[in-house]
């Protein structure tokens, strides 16, 4: 077969007709050239062949596997998280409700079907090593890094020198749970690992004493402790499909966390904020920021922190902590300013904040430290993690999908 070929051949090729070979070309599924004398457009061989590989493949497997990791059918069953007409739901109890009164520690024991008790009495380092001199040496080598670089090098560590962190009994798992949550936010926060529950840890290394905004980081806490198979879950339970101990797999999630499009995008939120207060005007702002979205080829894109797949209707997480700030932002805060900005994108667009949104609202209202709201996403979401990988353990089977060969092959 010839490297190009004409609409006729491509047409062939593909068994439609070139009325329809235009329209895969002006939906983006072909690209075409025109020839030297731009008489004809031409279409290369090898897409045409891999769109026909893939038209080729009508069984429901392959069919499945397109949407399985695109927003799709479900690839895990799971008893932790459910998402469903706009509401999230911790092993069946209402996460909104919860995060109006419960603590972190007390999700944890619900996701980890234990007692509260259990996680209150188990030491912030499970016994034995790291030493408190131990872990204030790495903080002081560390203590210049940021918060995700801190926690990926402390808790590798950390779980070198922890004797029990491979031990698959219940209570050797609650052990290591407990103490890598702990471990996780004093590695964020850079402070020494404590009993005292983790938003009052925060608040404290924040210096936010307002009660009711020290109560505002709690309600985030808990509001981020799951959110069935994103990514960073998912990569969680892969890792532990292989048998890894929880500190392994906790690390693989805050890797896959970091990403822009993930926990990232809290910072992609923040820098938002920059732009639209130097703007000053956040109609003209905006209609430029879209402008520019479409001059990239994607026309209709959504701005970083609005718009979430599973919540058609708006982040019930995000409206939420938007309101609980709403009644204790301190005085003369940017506030206003990012209400107006978000109900300008209501207006312009129709989609609602998302959780990103309010975290890094809930950032630069309090007026807390760079990176604090991707360090309340992190701490809040590995109790979730731990729940997944737990779950997984004991499900016991290896994750390996398949994948769907769409390149070359070259008989002998």
């Amino acid at each position: 077969m010839p490297d190009q070929l004409t609409a006729t051949e491509a047409a062939e090729t593909l068994g439609i007709s070139v009325a329809t070979l235009y329209a895969y070309v002006s939906r983006g599924m072909l690209r075409s050239t025109p020839d030297v004398e731009g008489q004809r457009h031409l279409y290369d061989a090898a897409d045409v062949r891999r769109l026909a590989r893939r038209k080729a493949d009508g069984k429901r497997a392959g069919k499945v596997a397109q949407k399985v990791l695109d927003w799709g059918v479900p690839v895990l069953e799971s008893s932790i998280t459910l998402i469903t007409d706009g509401r999230l739901f911790y092993r069946g109890r209402d996460a909104i409700d919860l995060a109006r009164k419960a603590s972190l520690e007390e999700v944890a024991a619900l996701l980890w079907e234990c007692t509260p008790r259990r996680i209150a009495d188990t030491p912030p380092t499970q016994p034995g090593p790291p030493s408190a001199a131990q872990w204030a040496a790495w903080l002081k080598l560390w203590g210049d890094s940021a918060p995700l670089d801190r926690a990926l090098v402390l808790l590798p560590a950390a779980a070198a020198q922890m004797p029990r962190v491979w031990a698959l009994g219940r209570d050797a798992q609650l052990d290591s749970a407990c103490s890598l949550v702990r471990l996780l936010a004093a590695a964020m926060i850079s402070t020494a690992p404590s009993g005292n529950p983790l938003h009052r840890q925060l608040a404290a290394a924040w210096g936010v004493r307002n009660r009711r905004q020290a109560d505002l980081l709690r309600m985030a806490l808990v509001l981020c402790a799951d959110h069935e198979l994103n990514a960073s879950t998912f990569t969680v339970r892969c890792i532990t499909s292989t048998g890894t101990h929880l500190f392994g797999a906790v690390a693989g999630g805050l890797a896959a966390l970091a990403g822009p499009r993930h926990g990232g995008e809290t910072t992609r939120v923040a820098a938002l904020f920059d732009e639209a207060e130097r703007a000053g005007d956040p109609n003209r702002f905006l209609a430029t920021r879209i402008a520019h979205n479409e001059h990239d080829g994607a026309p209709g894109a959504v701005l970083s922190g609005f718009g979430h797949p599973l919540y058609p209707q708006g982040d019930p997480r995000a409206a939420l902590l938007l309101e609980a700030l709403t009644q204790c932002a301190p005085a003369r805060s940017p506030l206003p300013a990012i209400l107006a900005l978000a109900q300008t994108v209501r207006e312009t667009t129709g989609a609602e904040p998302t959780v990103d949104f309010a975290l890094a609202a809930l950032e630069r209202v309090l007026d807390l430290p760079k990176e604090a709201a991707f360090t309340l996403f992190a701490v809040g979401r590995t109790v979730g993690w731990i729940a997944h990988a737990m779950e997984q353990a004991a499900d016991g089977r290896l994750i390996r999908p398949r994948a769907r060969y769409i390149g070359e092959h070259y008989e002998e």
